[in-house]
């Protein structure tokens, strides 16, 4: 009589002999991973179960799919780009959407092949308010009005009770949090910003702001800006979250970084994130690209690249030409060069700072006469956008490896744990993310850790990062193999007060 054997579990997916990296718990061996019905069921090495896929992660790690916090390429060619990066969440939180809902009930239509969310828009509120324009659905909408002076004005108490009421409205649609540009309006009032963080505050939420200024000294620096959003924190109890830390920092990052050290401190909810690039991208006519604005951080109209043509404005004549022209034309604006040790130094100290989130800052990708790239397309090889929007999490995870400055599972919290720590207090869904263990989303990334590196450039942006074998968002495979799919399996991911 022969002998009879239990058969192995099954499971939907199963990943072979990886390098398990699980940041939470300082997991760090070989072992494989379980995955059914879109989630983690088993973690451990030499697992007895049977995959319907099976992934031989060999000489590879597997680790939790990285959360972009700061991502305005909300379209679908645009989001396959960050897929190729590692990238499993990208959110909209800086700028925002007007109409929470409504961005996304499209993004769910039209698919997406990452999950995504938004805050509410500060900006957008206030454009609806001044200028009469319906609620949009993030950056793409809210650029063509962003260099307008209209939108900036101050609004009588009863206009701030709509705009508070609106963004409550927001919030309660499943916003996360409030974007917050008040770099493009920096002569809003401080008890405007301090009142939009008292209702983010009610909601359990916080803010997700372009800090006021960046001048280095004078009146108005940036010291004052981060300031502000430590005094908001503190008056009100909302979560503060500092954009872009090093293109807010540019060469007052020590002092920047010792003002968040002492508020973190004093236990309040200070946070920021920051790319690894020496260059910012957004819209010409921004207040801090006025021709007087740029000489006060040091730099000059000729550092600026406009991305449509390639034009270096020559002079501050020129500059406010262009600014005159088309105030929504996309721009390049090199602070740092990369090429110089001492600017080079500048930035690690922002992408390395103590408890930092890789955040990409990425914009959608456009063609090359300017106009957004969108539906479920192939990026063209000329496609256009800064290289952060395709190589940020690579770029970080190679700085990382040639400078020694973090190890491998920490490089992994800053692109993974770190940023859903910071929203899971009020973003229920974050509470799964980010970490590598049974019972969380199977969004998941597997590559070659002494290979990945990014490849997108200032001259060839839509290149994609190499390394990643397979990211996965939801147990289905965006990347396989190196080779995108076409699959959507993004899901929104909503705010703690959506009802």
């Amino acid at each position: 009589m022969s002998a009879t054997t239990t058969p192995p579990p099954t499971c939907d997916l199963l990943v072979r002999g990886g390098r398990i990296i699980d940041p939470e718990t300082a997991l760090d061996q070989l072992a494989d991973v379980a995955v059914t019905a879109g989630r983690i069921v088993a973690v451990g090495p030499s697992l007895p179960h049977h995959g319907t896929r099976t992934i031989d992660a060999t000489g590879r790690v597997v680790a939790p799919g990285f959360i972009d916090l700061h991502s305005h390429a909300q379209t679908i060619p645009s989001a396959r780009m960050q897929a190729c990066d590692g990238v499993t969440t990208a959110l909209e939180l800086e700028a925002g959407a007007g109409d929470v809902a409504g961005a996304v009930a499209a993004a769910s239509a039209e698919g997406r092949p990452i999950n995504f969310g938004y805050s509410a828009s500060w900006a957008d509120t206030r454009t609806a308010i001044l200028l009469g324009t319906d609620p949009g659905h993030g950056f793409a909408d809210l650029s063509a009005t962003l260099g307008e002076k209209a939108w900036q004005g101050d609004l009588t108490s009863r206009q701030r009770h709509t705009l508070t009421g609106r963004i409550a409205e927001q919030l309660a649609a499943g916003g996360i949090g409030v974007g917050m540009l008040v770099g493009y309006a920096p002569d809003t009032a401080l008890s405007e910003f301090t009142a939009v963080s008292s209702v983010a505050a009610d909601f359990g939420s916080g803010t997700f702001t372009h800090a006021r200024n960046k001048n280095p000294a004078g009146p108005r620096n940036v010291v004052q800006a981060v300031d502000e959003l430590v005094t908001a924190a503190e008056q009100t109890g909302a979560h503060t979250h500092l954009c872009h830390l090093n293109s807010t920092s540019l060469a007052t990052v020590d002092q920047v970084t010792e003002r968040i050290t002492r508020a973190r401190e004093r236990s309040l909810r200070v946070t920021t994130e920051a790319y690894p690039y020496g260059a910012g991208m957004t819209t010409i006519g921004a207040p801090f690209l006025d021709p007087d604005q740029l000489g006060v951080v040091g730099a000059q109209p000729d550092q600026l690249v406009v991305v449509r043509t390639g034009e270096r404005p020559r002079d501050a004549a020129r500059l406010r030409e262009l600014r005159a022209e088309d105030p929504s034309a996309l721009v390049v604006i090199h602070y740092l060069d990369e090429d110089d040790p001492d600017d080079v130094a500048l930035l690690h100290r922002s992408v390395f700072f103590d408890d930092t989130a890789i955040a990409s800052d990425a914009i959608s990708f456009v063609d090359g006469h300017g106009h957004l790239l969108c539906g479920d397309t192939t990026l063209p090889a000329n496609a256009v956008s800064h290289p952060r929007s395709a190589g940020t999490f690579a770029k970080f995870l190679r700085l990382a490896r040639e400078t020694g400055r973090v190890s491998l599972v920490e490089a992994v919290r800053r692109c993974a744990l770190l940023p859903a720590q910071i929203l899971a207090p009020h973003v229920p869904a974050m509470r799964s993310k980010g970490r590598l263990q049974v019972g969380c989303d199977a969004d998941l990334v597997v590559f070659d850790p002494d290979q990945v590196s990014d490849r997108a450039s200032y001259e060839h942006p839509a290149t994609a990062s190499v390394g990643f074998d397979h990211v996965l968002v939801g147990g289905v495979a965006v990347v396989s193999d190196g080779h995108l799919s076409d699959n959507l399996p993004g899901r929104a991911v909503l705010g703690g007060g959506a009802r």
